[in-house]
């Protein structure tokens, strides 16, 4: 019998590559390997933005749009959408009473999200009851299935270790071995910055969405961030130095691409305007195979 996996992401607008090289393309792996279970989490994208549902529907469709785009099979894994299973909701109430409240305060992802709120307009210094139970949902979503794994990266085993906390505690109080404690399955995964060299994120309009057309992906690619230090192109280059171009290259390029484009730069071979010409190319090619994976 397979071992199941639960995971989900909140529908906040379109898919960017950061979404793709950080998480999709590991959970089309894992659907080979595993009982799969996607969410689309909507209670979730609630607890920050409560007061603007107006686009959730097409969030929601969008997210959908892009899984299947870069290869998620609904003959293999399950996508649904949070709300449909009300069941997730109640078990959020029973786990919710057996939860001490200094657990949930302790959680890392929480105080950063409450950290960005506070620095909204209007928002001041308030947590809405929602968001403090945001850890308790998670847990729900993810022992509604029992799930066996939860892929994250090495900054969210937190969260795990929460789920596996309060699935403890629900098992010693009520004498049962009902609910299973998720281990956290660590992604091996490329990470990739925005194009100004911070986080990619939507929010802050650095990202390359997956759906976005060839034309706008080169003109974004153009507007990367490159080696501050160079100011003709034929000046010696420092790779290692390249804010977001070289970056891109170590992963979007092939070994010898990777070489040559190093090289080239350091001798001042290359300007940075060519290579960012180039790169859009090879970024080009990879969205092209995501946008086609479902018939590779």
């Amino acid at each position: 019998m397979r071992k199941k996996i639960m995971s989900g992401m909140r529908p906040t607008g379109k898919l960017h590559l950061g979404h793709y090289l950080g998480v999709i393309d590991n959970w089309v792996k894992l659907q080979d390997e595993y009982d799969c279970y996607f969410s689309v989490a909507d209670w979730h994208a609630l607890t920050t933005t409560y007061d603007k549902t107006e686009n959730l529907r097409q969030d929601v469709l969008d997210v959908v749009m892009d899984w299947l785009a870069c290869g998620i099979d609904p003959k293999k894994a399950t996508i649904y959408v949070q709300s449909l299973v009300p069941e997730t909701a109640e078990l959020h109430i029973y786990l919710s009473m057996i939860t001490p409240q200094n657990w949930v305060e302790r959680d890392p992802t929480l105080k950063d999200m409450a950290k960005i709120l506070k620095t909204k307009e209007g928002m001041g210094t308030q947590v809405n009851y929602g968001l403090m139970g945001y850890p308790v949902l998670m847990t729900a979503d993810i022992l509604t299935f029992n799930a066996d794994f939860v892929p994250v990266g090495i900054d969210q085993v937190a969260h795990v270790e929460l789920t596996r906390d309060i699935a403890r505690r629900f098992n010693n109080v009520y004498n049962t071995e009902y609910f299973t404690e998720p281990q956290p399955l660590l992604n091996n995964c490329s990470l990739i910055c925005g194009l100004d060299g911070n986080k990619m994120g939507k929010s802050f309009n650095n990202d390359i969405k997956i759906s976005d057309t060839e034309e706008v992906t080169a003109k974004k690619i153009m507007t990367a961030i490159t080696d501050r230090s160079r100011i003709r192109k034929d000046d010696l280059g420092h790779p290692d130095e390249c804010e977001v171009a070289f970056k891109y290259w170590n992963i979007f390029g092939t070994e010898e691409e990777i070489s040559t484009v190093r090289s080239e730069c350091e001798q001042g071979l290359r300007g940075c305007a060519a290579c960012k010409r180039q790169l859009g190319e090879k970024v080009l090619l990879e969205k092209l195979y995501i946008n086609y994976f479902p018939f590779n």
